[in-house]
């Protein structure tokens, strides 16, 4: 049993632990509240942060970084305590929201597990900031991921992605046009979407688990 660690030392062990091929937990636990407030960005069940994170990892951001190259991650883990103290504060959103989100070790109201994180791909970004439609990334994963949830973000079109044991599959964005583009529901969920990302990279699966795996 892994357990919290109580010495920088064991911090310092856990940051060690390995989710996938090319992410360590170390990857996700910085926080800018942490960091400027000095509230420990620590979790409470580094177990369960761990299994779920390893599932955003192997599911979502490897084959993200197989296909497009390199991630910056923004934001990943956060703790129930960075989380309150930064909702306090106005820096995002309580805990009930983040469960099974961005808290990774604290299961949400239905007792589903999740993960998500903040990240920008570069090779998106760039072609962002020369006009290309936010969209056609949102588009690609949807056909090719499977993912639970995203939300999209003006700067630098960094988004959340997150994987969740009930996945629900919904995108939304704060970048015009705002609002939801797509839920289960919705008669564009299913429809052809490859036009959006006709010169996209070749997607390279890197294990992921595609949406229509049996």
């Amino acid at each position: 049993m892994i357990r919290k660690p109580g010495s920088m030392r064991g911090l310092e062990a856990l940051g060690r632990v390995r989710l996938s091929d090319n992410f360590f937990l170390r990857d996700f636990l910085y926080s800018e509240i942490a960091n400027f407030y000095g509230v420990p960005n620590v979790p409470e069940n580094p177990e369960l942060a761990i299994a779920t994170g390893r599932k955003l990892c192997e599911t979502l951001l490897e084959p993200l970084q197989a296909t497009f190259g390199r991630l910056g991650i923004r934001s990943g883990y956060r703790s129930e305590q960075v989380t309150a103290y930064g909702n306090q504060l106005g820096h995002g959103a309580r805990v009930e929201a983040n469960a099974a989100y961005h808290i990774w070790d604290l299961p949400d109201a239905q007792g589903q597990t999740g993960a998500a994180a903040c990240v920008v791909i570069p090779w998106v970004a760039d072609r962002y900031e020369q006009g290309r439609d936010w969209r056609s990334l949102a588009w690609w994963i949807h056909d090719h991921l499977d993912y639970a949830h995203m939300q999209f973000f003006p700067k630098l079109c960094a988004f959340n992605i997150q994987w969740h044991a009930g996945k629900a599959r919904r995108i939304d964005s704060y970048i015009e046009p705002r609002g939801c583009l797509t839920e289960p529901d919705m008669a564009n969920h299913n429809e052809d979407h490859a036009s959006w990302y006709e010169d996209f990279p070749r997607f390279h699966a890197k294990g992921a688990l595609r949406k229509n795996a049996p």
